[in-house]
């Protein structure tokens, strides 16, 4: 029973979209420890991601239980459907952001200064709907957030690399964002619910999801250049680009079937792939 709990949990907070932030703070220790991070700071830093991600995203879920049940795309999630109990889902939240406080003290002192700045983010992201259309942007910034926060913990200190990926990653995730938020423009619209596509309309928020990735691979371009990186980053972020206009193909104004596949498929591909290029432009030992 203990076990089919913690696989609905998972479930509940899409444990597997993980995949979107971890390989962009990873790169970033990786960078910040010059390919070799330290055990403790590696161990801690995930876990307080992981730690960081849960409780926001179980949030999300509690303070979103009713929209969620009058929304028909959203009716099936473990809330709405009393799988699991707002309660339950409610303290395992608080847990999770306690839990990430702790993590950060035993990093570093900048760390722990730094940690209510991440929690209020990535927690009142799920009240951002409710009065801006920049939702998304904030999303971003959360996830945004990752690259910065694993420099800190390596270096106690934040540094213009680590900002300049934070501000890639932003904006690649609010561009896949306003992809997937085209699911609901007709529901957000009736519902007084905010957001970049009810504010444009389908049409031009896919415009701008393309305008942010092709900034998003100029400031990846950008980061390679200044950590000189060699030839395989690049041929990296080729096939990253090559990627981006396959998931933008994948969506049109008139053709959102394949929005799952073009947000999630392509995206974690690209997280992992960034990864990969910049663990191979790193110096290893002989």
């Amino acid at each position: 029973m203990e076990i089919k709990k913690i696989r609905q949990f998972g479930e509940m907070v899409k444990f597997s979209h993980s995949i979107f932030a971890l390989p962009f703070a990873l790169a970033s220790l990786m960078i910040a420890s010059q390919g070799h991070p330290p055990f403790r700071i590696l161990f801690l830093m995930v876990l307080a991601m992981v730690a960081l991600r849960t409780g926001a995203m179980a949030f999300n879920r509690w303070v979103d239980a009713d929209i969620d049940a009058k929304n028909p795309r959203t009716a099936v999630r473990h809330i709405p459907q009393n799988i699991l109990s707002k309660q339950s889902v409610l303290i395992t939240s608080i847990f999770c952001g306690i839990l990430f406080v702790i993590l950060c003290t035993q990093i570093n002192t900048l760390a722990f200064q730094l940690s209510p700045i991440a929690l209020s983010a990535a927690y009142g992201y799920s009240l951002a709907k409710r009065f801006t259309s920049l939702s998304h942007i904030i999303l971003g910034c959360v996830l945004g957030m990752s690259p910065i926060g694993a420099w800190v913990a390596m270096r106690g200190e934040v540094a213009f690399i680590p900002v300049l990926l934070g501000i890639a990653v932003t904006l690649w995730v609010a561009g896949f964002d306003l992809i997937y938020a085209t699911q609901d423009y007709d529901f957000d619209k009736q519902s007084g619910l905010h957001s970049m596509v009810v504010a444009l309309g389908i049409s031009k928020a896919l415009l701008l999801a393309r305008l942010f990735h092709l900034i998003t691979l100029l400031l990846l371009l950008a980061f390679g250049i200044l950590n000189h990186f060699g030839w395989t980053y690049f041929i990296t972020l080729s096939v990253i680009a090559g990627l981006f206009l396959y998931e933008h193909s994948l969506v049109s104004d008139k053709d959102l079937s394949k929005v799952n596949a073009a947000f999630f498929n392509v995206n974690g591909i690209i997280s992992i792939l960034f990864f990969v290029g910049v663990w191979i432009s790193l110096p290893h030992p002989q």
